[in-house]
């Protein structure tokens, strides 16, 4: 697999200057952009196994926190990559390398399922630097967190996840039943509205429950690495234990066995959100 070696922050991007050495200079000062203008908007590009859900949940980001269309800065725009029928782990890893614009964030969400390429998805996201939002058993989970907490092994079903969460909320009735989907249509948007900090608590705090038992929240990682900058101790290349456990687990804590965890939470406290905007 070639190296994503040309991804960097999008904050390092280099700007066009468009001033012209012919025109006059001003008599005052030019005005000083306000923050809002001089931080350069993040893009991620974010890939997503399923292809109902993750990619409605990333669109509803974009449009509450992102974009600006309830009155808060604009600050990052994620675009999800999809397609039909989904990914396997290591193809969603594969197929946002493939997709994103060079200057970009990459970003895989895959689920535990009964997917058997997941070691081999994490060292490719290792060595490309790509985030990654594992969930165990599945995404659903990560909605389930925004009313209540679960605990207890759930194999690779998300029978129960599918349960509690028809059950926490009226929109979510007919969730994963027939005439109701999977996708994340207004009322279900709605439905999360005003839990975003209740759900990463939730998160969190199933990090620290986990029967490893030496895995704990306050050691996650967040922050992108800088693929250009050699001398910081996150850059290239990554060994996959060590990427596997920027969600707050432990080194040696196996992946396949944390039973349930999501690490979603990491996308959105990545991006600031921690709790949802006045």
């Amino acid at each position: 697999m070639s190296e994503w070696g040309g991804q960097q922050h999008q904050g390092s991007r280099k700007r066009k200057r468009r001033s012209n050495k012919d025109e006059e200079q001003p008599l005052e000062p030019p005005r000083l952009p306000e923050p809002s203008e001089s931080k350069a908007q993040r893009v991620l590009y974010v890939a997503c196994e399923g292809e109902s859900t993750e990619p409605d949940y990333l669109n509803y980001l974009n449009k509450r926190f992102g974009d600006g269309s309830y009155g808060v800065p604009q600050r990052f725009m994620i675009h999800p990559v999809k397609k039909g029928n989904g990914y396997t782990p290591s193809r969603a890893v594969a197929a946002v390398r493939d997709k994103a614009v060079e200057g970009c964030e990459t970003w895989a969400l895959f689920d535990r399922d009964d997917h058997h390429d997941i070691p081999q998805a994490l060292k490719e996201a290792a060595e490309d630097s790509t985030e990654v939002c594992y969930s165990h058993p599945s995404f659903d989970l990560w909605l389930l967190l925004h009313f209540q907490q679960l605990s207890g092994r759930q194999g690779k079903s998300s029978d129960n996840v599918h349960e509690k969460l028809r059950k926490a909320h009226p929109a979510f009735r007919r969730f994963d039943k027939p005439g109701g989907g999977k996708g994340l249509d207004e009322s279900r948007r709605r439905a999360l509205e005003g839990k975003v900090g209740a759900a990463i608590g939730h998160a969190k705090g199933l990090v620290t429950q986990c029967e490893h038992g030496s895995c704990k929240a306050n050691q996650r990682v967040t922050k992108p690495v800088d693929r250009d900058d050699p001398g910081n101790p996150d850059y290239l290349p990554q060994s996959t234990r060590k990427w596997a456990a920027r969600s707050g687990h432990a080194l040696d804590c196996e992946v396949l066995k944390r039973d349930p965890s999501t690490d979603v939470w990491r996308l959105l406290e990545s991006l600031g959100i921690t709790a949802d905007a006045d």
